[in-house]
């Protein structure tokens, strides 16, 4: 796939709210592909010749929000101005739509998701809510656009594209001001940095976990950024198909190293399909445990096979039952692996700043929700097949017995949470099992 090589820098005006790219003298000149690359999608800017004074940035304001903008040396582009409102990121995608090169029903969703996008980060009361809206959604549209031109095909084990553009910091960087930091909070965050210690001697790490938006893996990362940046940036995310077949999904998917699979609920989708998914699904797994042979790996899964959905009745949000022989699965390709694993039960709530749909759905581009939330994780104890099944007298009563064990500890982690964010009892809904604390960023 084609991507910018680091020569534009994305600069942002805190004086103005506004967009500005700066280009170096040698970039300007008009034989280069980037600003070319630049126009042909955002045919109404224009390239004009930076002043002398360098841009000022928000880094350069010491901006202290819950969101840190895009920087240049993160994304690797060059610096010249091209100025944007967000009326003119809009109408670039309508002239992509007329010029052809654009589907008009991407098109419509973007458009969605900016005023989505837009809407959420304003909650957030941030004085520079607009420069980050039109700096991130700048940023995002361009991806966009390159996917649809030259769709970036996934390998069964996709590691995060750091270079020449960052889009693990993107993904960050995008869903950062959608965290209420201030009422966001971690369970047993000292067990986080036993699992450190484990890997780093050569140990594999499982966490078996709910599932609730396309934001987890970001959630994740950004809650453990300060304290266990490792964990943050090394995870492997066991994704299914969508995340990485939608295109407004695809740029946030580079930049997460992830094991791709197709998940049970929607196997079969297209009947036709379902034996192409099943061997791709053995693919996967054959990755996954040569992976596990290498030692020093941390995996996340969601055995529910999907994302919560709120109760049809009460609306009250819950994790969804674990399916047992998929846990099973896991646990033996830990077990087999010949290197020392650890299974770790970790419960997550952020649906709020990014519902799913309330029911499965089977086409590819749903809407998206997007609202300015406190968020959180917690992760308990491992919990160790032999001691939780003991008692059981067969394998497949003890292959339940270990996933419903996992599964209640989840439950029980995502009530202490759900009591300290959406309870706002915060650190007070700690218990003697589940010490809450909060990162820094929150302070």
């Amino acid at each position: 796939m084609s991507i910018l090589s680091p020569s534009p820098t994305l600069s942002i005006s805190t004086k103005y709210p506004r967009v500005s790219v700066s280009l170096t003298p040698a970039s300007l000149s008009s034989s280069s592909f980037q600003n070319r690359s630049i126009l042909r999608r955002f045919p109404f800017l224009t390239f004009s010749r930076a002043p002398n004074a360098a841009a000022e940035t928000f880094e350069d304001k010491k901006c202290c929000s819950a969101s840190r903008p895009v920087s240049g040396s993160e994304f690797g582009y060059s610096h010249t101005s091209i100025d944007a409102t967000d009326q003119d990121l809009l109408f670039g995608i309508q002239r992509e739509v007329e010029a052809g090169r654009l589907p008009k029903s991407i098109a419509q969703a973007m458009e969605e998701l900016y005023q989505n996008y837009k809407t959420a980060v304003l909650q957030s009361g941030n004085p520079h809510a607009e420069d980050i809206v039109l700096s991130n959604m700048r940023v995002a549209f361009e991806r966009m656009f390159f996917d649809v031109k030259e769709p970036f095909e996934f390998l069964p084990y996709h590691e995060a594209i750091r270079e020449p553009f960052n889009y693990y910091m993107f993904g960050q960087d995008y869903i950062r001001p959608l965290i209420n930091f201030r009422e966001s909070y971690i369970g047993n965050v000292s067990l986080f940095s036993a699992m450190e210690e484990q890997l780093k001697q050569g140990e594999n790490v499982i966490l078996i976990s709910n599932h609730q938006s396309e934001a987890d893996p970001a959630v994740i990362a950004l809650l453990l950024e300060t304290t266990n940046p490792y964990i943050s940036e090394n995870i492997i995310y066991v994704a299914g198909d969508r995340v990485i077949t939608d295109p407004l999904c695809k740029p946030f998917s580079m930049g997460r190293n992830l094991l791709c699979v197709y998940s049970k609920k929607h196997m079969n989708d297209v009947p036709e399909l379902a034996d192409m998914k099943r061997r791709a699904n053995t693919r996967s797994l054959k990755e996954m445990a040569l992976l596990l042979r290498g030692g020093s790996k941390i995996i996340w899964i969601a055995p529910s096979g999907g994302r919560d959905r709120p109760d049809p009745i009460t609306n009250q949000w819950f994790p969804a039952p674990f399916d047992a022989t998929s846990l099973d699965n896991m646990r033996r390709l830990v077990d087999h692996a010949g290197v020392v694993g650890h299974i770790y039960p970790l419960a997550i709530l952020c649906h709020d700043i990014m519902p799913p749909p309330p029911q499965v759905e089977k086409e590819i581009g749903e809407k998206r929700l997007i609202s300015f939330h406190g968020t959180g994780i917690s992760v308990a104890p491992k919990i160790n097949f032999r001691t939780a099944t003991a008692s059981c007298g067969s394998p497949e009563e003890a292959k339940e017995a270990y996933s419903q064990a996992l599964y209640d500890s989840v439950c029980d982690q995502y009530n202490v949470l759900q009591s300290a964010i959406n309870g706002k009892k915060g650190l007070e809904a700690s218990t003697s099992s589940i010490s809450l604390s909060q990162t820094l960023q929150s302070l």
